[in-house]
């Protein structure tokens, strides 16, 4: 099932097919430095626990390539309260700097304030996490707040704090001079 098409990417349910590029991409350290502990998964827990965890939840979207049909990375658009979507993405490091996330991030953000009757999306990254900062900025998304955690297994940098960034839609209608769906209650 397509979820979403840009001009270079289809997001799409995941598959078993998607289980080699899975594994490769959550076993590289650079890849993983910021998530889930700061370590590469092992390939036993990426196929027993997370691609099992992909291929049944929805809001988690495999980013294929139009072009080649390769798996960049995996894309989160994920309902997390009422007219609330979580923003995310992690992709294989190979494809990082192409601009594929910030691609995604801009149409995925327009899709939910046009269509899904989203009324804001937010995103969340370590504060020393540059790289994906950079990216929700450019997806349009602000910087709301900083907070420290005192988190049982840290990561490298965590000390200085996770940060939210987040969009309503009327900044991004205001912003884009584009009407977002009404929200009737």
């Amino acid at each position: 099932m397509v979820f979403l098409e840009t001009e270079r990417v289809v997001l799409r349910r995941f598959t078993p097919a998607d289980e080699g590029p899975l594994v490769a991409m959550h076993g590289d350290p650079e890849v993983m430095r910021y998530l889930e502990g700061g370590r590469p998964l092992d390939p036993a827990t990426t196929r027993r626990v997370l691609l099992p965890r992909l291929l049944r939840v929805d809001g988690w979207w495999a980013g294929v390539a139009r072009a080649s049909g390769e798996l960049l990375g995996a894309f989160e658009f994920r309902t997390t309260d009422d007219g609330v979507r979580e923003l995310g993405y992690r992709l294989r490091r190979a494809h990082w700097g192409a601009g594929y996330a910030t691609e995604v991030g801009r149409a995925l953000v327009a899709r939910g304030f046009r269509e899904l009757g989203v009324r804001r999306v937010f995103a969340t990254a370590l504060a020393v996490n540059t790289g994906s900062r950079r990216v929700l900025a450019k997806v349009g998304l602000r910087h709301r707040r900083t907070c420290v955690v005192d988190w049982p297994d840290p990561i490298p940098g965590s000390e200085h704090g996770e940060v939210e960034y987040d969009l309503t839609a009327e900044e991004w209608a205001a912003r884009c001079h584009r009407p977002a769906l009404s929200h009737r209650r």
